[in-house]
């Protein structure tokens, strides 16, 4: 496979595309699992790919590492076409790193032995440096000579990044990378791997099932769901702004408020009217459901609109309340912990919707937003 110029040395390299997919689609054993997918992560940039199992996003990986064969499309790294229908570059000529779920580390090699398995075509004394080097950067050096069995959950994590970094990959792929670790600990690694990442300019795609990670971690998010990408956009967007009823539901928490349209940018609900900023293109009289997240929940204590509490979810800083109301509408609210109510007590809210993002009623999860 030959090699194309980019044509784009002179710009910001932080615009410059590193990985192109176009257009693939392939198989999981004899199942479609892609379908005309494409998507392009730029040098430096740190994506990811988020849905629940069985979405095909471990598939899209596998294509990019080289593992996976193409039906239809193809996929460049740095300019050069490494897969196409029937023509794939191995995955050790790709420059691609992995971090793999389990982590994969070699139990009988120490740390520093691990991270420089990769290293063999070095002499000793460059690879000693680089293998000094990288876990410097990841903070391990203190552990250099210790097996994996001595480490923590957390501090396999980083042999396992540290390994994939050694060879200096122009890309780095992670496959659910957090998930064998405790939830606290998930969180603070995926925001320290986020921090080395963007601080060492490394490009890297993330798939995960968690929004938390994929939000830590991704400058962009791709959300996929059978087999397609139903919105690649900003963390911000995807939760403030989805494009389909599936991207609503799946992003964040929320309920769907019937309502009717009443005129292009206004609705009418139970709990009164909604105006946004852009016009809905359903016409007035229509019946929709309006996306209602805890954060447009407002504790008013005066207010005539009033509910009991049927749940509550403590948070550390916040609650997250279940409310529901005398006509059987339930909805969630998200309050400071200092606002501490107990189930069954009844309390007063209004809405402020922001974002209004209305779905026609019986709108299949996939289609876009009215």
């Amino acid at each position: 496979m030959g090699m194309r110029s980019s044509g784009v040395s002179q710009q910001d390299e932080k615009h410059v595309p590193l990985l192109e997919i176009q257009g693939i689609s392939c198989n999981y054993g004899l199942e479609r699992a892609v379908y005309d997918l494409s998507l392009t992560v730029n040098k430096a940039e740190q994506v990811c790919l988020l849905g629940p199992s069985g979405c095909g996003k471990t598939t899209v990986l596998r294509a990019v590492a080289g593992f996976q064969q193409l039906l239809s499309g193809s996929i460049s790294i740095n300019g050069q076409c490494v897969s196409r229908p029937g023509e794939v570059l191995s995955p050790e000529k790709r420059r691609v790193g992995m971090v793999f779920q389990d982590h994969a580390l070699f139990p009988h090699l120490s740390v520093e032995q691990n991270v420089g398995s990769g290293l063999r075509t070095m002499s000793t004394a460059q690879r000693q440096t680089t293998v000094s080097e990288i876990l410097e950067r990841v903070g391990l050096t203190r552990v250099a000579r210790r097996f994996p069995h001595e480490l923590s959950g957390g501090q396999q994590q980083r042999v396992a990044l540290a390994r994939a970094l050694a060879p200096k990959p122009l890309l780095l792929l992670m496959d659910e990378p957090f998930s064998s670790l405790d939830l606290d600990l998930r969180e603070r690694m995926g925001q320290e791997v986020a921090d080395m990442l963007k601080a060492n300019g490394i490009t890297c795609i993330l798939v995960t099932h968690d929004q938390n990670d994929a939000f830590a971690m991704g400058d962009k998010v791709g959300v996929m769901a059978d087999g397609r990408l139903v919105q690649w956009d900003t963390a911000y967007n995807l939760y403030h702004e989805p494009g389909t009823r599936f991207v609503a539901d799946f992003i964040g928490n929320g309920i769907f408020l019937p309502a009717e349209v009443k005129s292009p940018r206004v609705v009418d609900s139970e709990f009164g009217e909604f105006s946004g900023d852009q016009d809905i293109v359903m016409p007035s009289g229509s019946q929709v459901e309006v996306l209602i997240r805890p954060d447009d929940v407002v504790l008013d204590v005066d207010s005539p609109v009033r509910g009991r509490v049927v749940r509550k979810a403590f948070k550390g800083a916040e609650i997250l309340y279940t409310i529901r109301f005398e006509t059987g509408t339930t909805v969630l609210a998200l309050f400071p912990s200092h606002a501490n109510f107990e189930v069954g007590d009844d309390i007063g809210i209004r809405l402020e919707v922001d974002h209004l993002v209305t779905f026609a009623i019986g709108t299949a999860s996939t289609d876009s937003v009215q």
